[in-house]
């Protein structure tokens, strides 16, 4: 840890998930099985990422295109997810870990949407890592969302032309009340955002690592770091 805290930790984290069925393929296993591996990942970086000094961390883990995937392969996500919100429940409560869920939830099944409500609502007061996932999420899904949040607020004359700024916008999003990310990390050596927090990427320092999500460890998430800190942010976040 002592060369971790001389580095500058980044507030806010953020993180694209890729890889996983590419890994298990090439120890030939079916896809799903590397789901499941990442899966274990998340809950590994989540507690490394909070010991290192890390407040937010925000995981892209089923994105609106992802239902066009083999319906064996979402069913099998969703299977996942179900049981993830489970152990994911049991993690906040063991590391005061406060769980918040973007994306159009009205998409997902009821019995996952409540089981989201639940984590939401029993961990929001917790005052350790702030963990978001990203779940039937699309940045652009997420502004034509927003957009329609203030045309309703117009409509009952609850906001002006003049009165529609950056910020208001920004708290008609998914992401209101968080600090946009510092560091965006993608694995898998893919190089590109895949309609991921678009409005909250302005000013983001991007990091790809090689390393699929499954074999991502603190060491991969230490690399990344002392990368950013390399990086000439200036004031006026240009």
């Amino acid at each position: 840890m002592s060369e971790e805290k001389k580095l500058l930790m980044p507030q806010h984290v953020a993180i694209i998930l890729d890889g996983n069925g590419r890994w298990a393929k090439s120890k030939g296993m079916p896809r799903n099985y590397g789901h499941v591996q990442g899966a274990k990942t998340v809950e590994v970086i989540c507690e490394e990422a909070y010991k290192m000094g890390i407040q937010y961390l925000t995981v892209y883990a089923f994105s609106t295109e992802n239902w066009n995937r083999p319906k064996d392969e979402v069913d099998a996500l969703m299977k996942l997810l179900r049981n993830y919100m489970k152990t994911c429940l049991t993690t906040a409560k063991k590391n005061r870990m406060c769980v918040r869920v973007l994306g159009d939830k009205t998409g997902l099944d009821e019995d996952i949407r409540d089981r989201i409500n639940q984590l939401e609502e029993s961990t929001k007061d917790n005052d350790g890592l702030h963990f978001q996932i990203a779940l039937n999420y699309g940045g652009r899904d997420e502004i034509v969302r927003g957009v329609r949040k203030v045309m309703e607020k117009a409509k009952k004359g609850e906001i002006s032309e003049e009165e529609l700024t950056e910020e208001y916008f920004s708290d008609m999003l998914d992401t209101r009340g968080l600090p946009e990310p510092d560091l965006l990390i993608r694995t898998c050596n893919e190089q590109r955002i895949s309609n991921f927090l678009l409005w909250q990427l302005a000013y983001t320092e991007f990091y790809f690592t090689e390393a699929a999500w499954p074999d991502f460890t603190k060491e991969e998430l230490v690399k990344a770091v002392e990368a950013y800190n390399h990086r000439n942010r200036r004031y006026g976040r240009v």
